[in-house]
């Protein structure tokens, strides 16, 4: 393998990007379709570098950001319940 892209229909042509019809790079990590180089952006925030198209950026998929804030709230809000209850219960039995 020369590490490109593969065609998978046995046809020996390009495989064009799905926005502008350029020679493709690789696939949207979120959508899959194919995408040239100036078709795609980066994401930032994660450990690994991901390429995306760019209307997966238009709808708000570059940052990893919104992901993370979830994480912490399913972690966050559980512990502040609890301790709420606590609170409320040693308020009671006074």
């Amino acid at each position: 393998m020369s590490g490109q892209l593969q065609p998978v229909d046995g046809g020996g042509g390009p495989m064009l990007c799905a926005l502008c019809g350029a020679e493709a790079a690789g696939p949207c990590a979120r959508c899959k379709r194919l995408v040239c180089g100036d078709c795609s952006v980066l994401t930032e925030g994660g450990s690994k570098l991901w390429a995306i198209c760019t209307s997966c950026d238009a709808r708000g998929g570059r940052s990893l950001a919104p992901g993370w804030v979830i994480v912490l709230a399913w972690l966050a809000l559980p512990i502040l319940a609890l301790a709420a209850a606590l609170v409320l219960m040693s308020w009671l039995w006074r």
